[in-house]
């Protein structure tokens, strides 16, 4: 590990640094950059004062959660970024276990508020996706602030709820919780492209169809597939207050028929 050059080229001679702390510190800790968290935590037992540099542990504890509220207070408390990576490292696995976020809470990592919590959830890819499921179905709160985070802007439905179930795991079934989900999404969509002359309530009834042929289309236990027809037909049916055009229920349609499901954890709607 210690060695970074030491080969035989043809040409001017390359001079071999058999000692990472020889070379200027902001080449070490360019190299430094590059390593996990425990190829750097086995680099602090011979470079320790480059491996814990507090630039490195940083970038390692953003590039894993991009927020956390320690963050804004570290630096004021004295407290290393290497303990704050290790800390959420063991709150993520913990989490993940079904543990809920108190460890993050417990230790000062998160502020237990909702704007927190939403913005910590937001930033984090590393929180297993039934977990989190779990977690806002009990607390309403931060999933309507995390749905506000969301923006649809200039994109079409479909796509949009494709992104907004990436984002938040969809049930498995058609319930309260599911009915929630759509409703809030509604509301979001239509914010963000009010141009569209489409309601909230037109597109809630949208969303549902949209699943509903997902789950037509894609199923196998589904012999009889819906029809542009039939589907245009059915969705206009459904909606009271408002209107479809043929041109914007056929593109509708073909989204699903040729991209595929919308929420894809979404296997039932009874």
């Amino acid at each position: 590990m210690g060695q970074i050059f030491d080969r035989q080229v043809a040409g001017p001679t390359i001079t071999k640094i058999s000692d990472i702390s020889q070379l200027p510190p902001e080449l070490a800790l360019e190299i430094l950059k590059n390593l996990n968290a425990t190829d750097l935590c086995l680099a602090a037992c011979v470079w320790q004062t480059l491996a814990n540099d507090e630039i490195l542990w940083l970038g390692l504890c953003k590039s894993n959660w991009t927020y956390a509220s320690i963050y804004n207070r570290a630096h004021n408390d004295g407290i290393s970024f290497r303990k704050i990576y290790l800390q959420l490292d063991e709150g993520t696995l913990r989490f993940n276990a079904g543990q809920g976020l108190q460890y993050f809470i417990e230790h000062e990592l998160l502020d237990d508020t909702c704007e927190e919590i939403s913005k910590f959830i937001h930033n984090t890819r590393k929180l297993r996706a039934t977990e989190k499921r779990k977690l806002l179905q009990a607390r309403r709160d931060i999933l309507e602030r995390l749905i506000e985070f969301q923006s649809y802007e200039n994109q079409f439905l479909p796509n949009a709820l494709r992104q907004f179930f990436a984002k938040l795991d969809a049930p498995e079934d058609r319930n309260e919780y599911l009915s929630f989900l759509i409703e809030n999404f509604s509301k979001r969509f239509h914010e963000c492209n009010k141009n569209l002359g489409l309601s909230t309530e037109t597109i809630y009834v949208l969303c549902f169809s949209l699943i509903l042929l997902s789950i037509d289309l894609t199923s196998p236990h589904v012999k009889n597939k819906m029809s542009k027809r039939e589907f245009i037909r059915n969705t206009r049916r459904a909606i009271i207050n408002g209107t479809l055009s043929d041109e914007l229920a056929g593109h509708l349609y073909d989204n699903i028929y040729l991209i595929g499901h919308v929420a894809r954890s979404t296997t039932a709607a009874h």
